[in-house]
């Protein structure tokens, strides 16, 4: 039977001379010796020739079911585009209809796995393709390509794959392919009706346009034109002996030697190749470059861009074969000193290292060094006994305290890395954050064990604490828990104790040694990737800044300083609060806390601050004492309005103020006391004042139409997207490779996405974020100034500006909390919106509206960084006089 394609179609996004034909000899055992079949194609070779340059090399990309090559039709198009030209191309792209699918050959025959892999062979023989080849896969066409590339080693340059898998060992059968493959459903399912093709083209995110499910669909409108696809399902080999899974077998295994690039594009909500299949796909493809697109589905390729980030990584890892170095976060191999080492300097001490403040007043526990330090090792030793070794992921969620430390430091012994998806993120966030990160352990508390059984949160399973003996059994079985961290610890004492196993290999300098996450206050939390090395310059960076010495009291008023804590030196203590709720640190609460240690040093967010000083009414004579015995009071993550910082300074009369700024991705950059804060006065900004030890900053201008001229430069006034250098910035963002490109494009730097100027004094002023800007008609606006004016109108509490419509011809709105709150959101009061609209002209800016809301859409973690992306869809909707519910 021939392709049944009789004239080019014209189908969204496909040239006409991209569709060709070719008869291929097969060799595939299903067919008779000297058969031929009719492959149809997509091949954008009279593209590369019309540049008037060979090709660099060629992308053969394989389809799964129950697509086919329109699938790829973005990358044939970026192929030769201009940008790709530059960048050192053309590419040629091959894109197949395999057989029996899409408008290649019906062929009457149930070709299995080994046969398809065959037939690719057979097809790119009869192409006579040469030269490097990158395989490129989605689907079931994901182990296909990797079939063939098993098979052309010598022409393999690297491979490229979206949401596929390769191996199902550990795994059960997904319930979308289960009720496939179920005898009652399977024919009427995959082909008698269009339900499996109309459920899979539905799987985008956001939904496909029309047309282009139509076009999908095109090959497959007849029963006849759908029995491939039955048969490939069909052909899922998860059983063991199924006919397919020899082949399966070897390829998953074959795959492992391949040793050249690999990249994957992952879209996590697919319900048929989840986040699982990546993990595995890493195991077996460890050089992988990855990046998951949050909220993209199975077609990946539909719901996001890959074409241009696929050419950009050739460019970068085929045809450079060399990725060039980091400047933003280079570091010497001289003056590490580990995170452990004042840990194990310490073995004898018997001071206080940890307290815990027990709930509701009910006293401390508390942790001498010696005691944590042999803590830390016989957990060590129990978690090696069950399996945590140098390079396995952890996902720690346990409430900061002497139990959080200790495991921190014992996974740090053994070279784990740990996960820190705290409950700051939110549960749909921290959901996210853990299956993004992919732990192969789970330590948790009893809540987070009943959100790891109901979210499927991957990773072994551990229980923070032991469980009442009359529920133990029962509790085990529903969390599926391996063990229990005293479990734990009691086994690694028993092996420490017997004089075996006890030695610790040091995890190297370079390794990986945490995922941090950011606060997720500008799109999903990004998980951020700190060596050992790193881990260790931020500690210095503090300890040169600070003069944190040893003998430091810490109160941790802010969750990531637990971890900081031991390294330093420091006998710290987290405050009696709910830390997903900063708000909920009162002054009484961190008086205790600063007395029970004699604190010397506190940290604490913003919004816990408000709070302090709120309730402060509250202290007794002695809290009051404790709090004024504190030499250092430090706050970042948001800025702090300076009426905030005189009245904790009155709080704690002898402690000097800094508010740091920083990010998860370099702590800290720059810092300022309050002293420095009143010399600075008001400007276009918070004024966050100079870098720290070991760290520069910079400013890439912002050109008029919002863009960024990559052209570092320290002159005083210039605004534009603040640049940073610094030992201690991260590694890289963890599984999103895209994104750790822009962070570096600029050579040399961090772009941290913030936006703001230098002064003639060197000092730094964040204006808001890059993406926060407002592009009017008259040029680029910063937000911040215009909120900080707006803020001193006496009946707002906080304000936000944002920009509302198409970008370039933005119109400015305020958007404010007042005191009393609203009880319902809309245009503000005509006083109201007077006052605010004279205070925006005083820095220069028209509003065009003013609007009310009874609480502005914040960050989970600080309870402080406000959503203005959210609040510039819902103004635009307020004042479209639609429905707009909730920003």
């Amino acid at each position: 039977m021939s392709a049944e394609l009789s004239a080019p179609a014209p189908w969204p996004g496909v040239q006409a001379h991209w569709q060709r034909a070719l008869s291929v000899p097969s060799t595939s055992a299903v067919d008779p010796a000297g058969t031929s079949r009719q492959w149809h194609y997509l091949d954008n070779e009279s593209d590369v020739a019309a540049t008037g340059m060979d090709p660099v090399g060629t992308l053969l990309c394989v389809h799964g079911n129950p697509t086919w090559s329109y699938l790829w039709r973005t990358l044939l198009a970026e192929a030769t585009s201009p940008e790709t030209l530059a960048a050192g191309g053309p590419w040629r792209v091959i894109a197949v209809d395999q057989l029996d699918m899409g408008f290649s050959e019906r062929t009457d025959t149930f070709r299995r796995l080994e046969d398809r892999i065959n037939d690719l062979s057979d097809f790119t023989d009869a192409l006579a393709l040469s030269g490097p080849v990158v395989s490129v896969g989605h689907d079931w066409g994901g182990l296909i390509s990797l079939g063939w590339a098993t098979r052309h080693r010598e022409q393999l340059a690297a491979v490229v794959l979206t949401n596929t898998a390769v191996h199902p060992a550990g795994f059960s059968l997904p319930p979308a392919l289960k009720l496939a493959l179920h005898p009652a459903v399977h024919k009427w399912g995959t082909t008698t009706s269009t339900a499996f093709l109309r459920i899979t083209h539905g799987l985008g995110q956001p939904s496909l346009a029309e047309d282009v499910r139509d076009a999908f669909m095109a090959p497959y409108k007849t029963v006849a034109r759908r029995a491939g696809v039955g048969n490939f399902v069909a052909d899922i080999p998860f059983a063991t002996d199924h006919p397919s899974r020899p082949t399966l077998d070897a390829v998953s295994d074959d795959i492992r030697t391949l040793g050249v690039p690999a990249l994957m594009f992952w879209g996590p909500k697919d319900p048929v190749f989840s986040d699982r299949y990546l993990r595995d796909l890493l195991t077996r493809l460890p050089q992988a470059d990855v990046h998951r697109f949050e909220g993209a589905s199975h077609l990946v390729q539909e719901d996001r861009d890959i074409a241009t980030p696929t050419f950009a990584w050739l460019t970068q890892k085929v045809l450079s074969q060399d990725v060039p170095s980091d400047a933003a976060n280079e570091t010497t191999a001289t003056g590490y000193t580990s995170m452990l080492a004042e840990l194990d300097s310490r073995r004898s001490d018997t001071s206080t290292a940890v307290v815990d403040m027990l709930p509701d007043g009910h006293g401390t526990r508390t942790l001498s060094w010696s005691q944590l330090s042999r803590d830390v090792d016989d957990l060590a030793a129990g978690l090696r006994e069950l399996g945590v070794t140098s390079g396995k992921r952890v996902s720690l969620l346990v409430p900061p305290g002497i139990n959080l430390t200790t495991l921190i430091y014992a996974c740090l012994r053994l070279g784990a890395i740990i996960v820190v998806a705290d409950a700051g993120l939110g549960t749909a966030g921290m959901s996210r954050a853990i299956k993004g990160a992919g732990p192969d352990y789970l330590i948790g508390i009893e809540r987070a064990l009943a959100g790891a059984r109901l979210y499927n949160w991957p990773g072994v399973r551990i229980a923070a604490e032991d469980f009442t003996p009359s529920s133990a059994a029962a509790k085990k079985a529903l969390f599926d828990v391996a063990a229990t961290v005293p479990q734990l610890m009691a086994n690694g004492r028993v092996v420490r104790l017997a004089g075996t196993a006890t030695v610790f290999t040091p995890p190297a300098p370079d390794a990986d040694a945490a995922v941090l996450f950011t606060s997720g206050s500008t799109g999903p939390a990004k998980g951020v990737v700190y060596t050992n090395r790193r881990l260790s310059a931020m500690r210095d960076a503090l300890k040169a800044t600070y003069k944190l010495e040893a003998g430091t009291a810490l109160v941790a008023g802010f969750a990531p300083f637990a971890l900081l804590g031991p390294a330093l030196g420091a006998t710290t203590v987290t405050p009696d609060m709910d830390v997903t709720a900063p708000r909920t640190l009162t002054a009484k609460a961190l008086a205790d806390a600063a007395a029970a240690i004699d604190a010397t040093v506190v940290f604490a967010s913003p919004a816990a601050l408000v709070n302090v000083v709120a309730t402060a009414a509250e202290l007794t004579p002695a809290q009051q004492k404790a709090l004024s015995d504190v030499g250092l009071i430090l706050s970042a993550g948001a800025p702090l309005a300076l009426p905030l910082l005189e009245q904790v300074q009155q709080l704690a009369p002898n402690a000097a103020l800094h508010t740091p700024y920083g990010m998860t991705e370099a702590l800290p950059v720059t810092d300022i006391d309050l002293p420095g804060i009143r010399a600075a006065g008001v400007g276009n900004g918070v004024c966050v004042g100079t870098p720290v030890s070991g760290a520069t900053v910079m400013i890439a201008p912002v050109a008029a139409d919002g863009t960024v001229i990559p052209k570092p430069t320290t002159e005083a006034g210039v605004t534009g997207e603040i640049l940073i250098r610094a030992p201690h910035v991260k590694e890289r963002y963890d599984r999103l490779w895209i994104t750790q490109e822009q962070s570096t494009s600029i050579p040399g730097w961090h772009r941290s996405g913030d936006v703001g100027h230098l002064d003639t004094e060197g000092r730094l002023w964040v204006e808001g974020r890059m993406a926060h800007i407002l592009t009017m008609s008259d040029g680029v606006t910063t937000p911040v100034a215009a909120e900080q004016a707006v803020e001193r109108v006496p009946a707002v509490a906080r304000a936000a500006v944002v920009g509302v419509g198409p970008a370039g011809t933005q119109a400015a709105v305020a958007i404010v909390e007042t005191t009393p709150a609203v009880k319902r959101s809309g245009l503000a009061p005509m006083p109201l919106a007077t006052a605010v609209r004279e205070a925006a002209r005083t820095v220069g800016l028209q509003l065009s509206a003013v609007l009310v809301i009874d609480a502005m859409p914040t960050d989970v973690r600080h309870n402080s960084k406000i959503d203005r992306a959210k609040l510039s869809q819902w103004a635009g909707r307020m004042l479209a006089g639609k429905k707009a519910g909730q920003p």
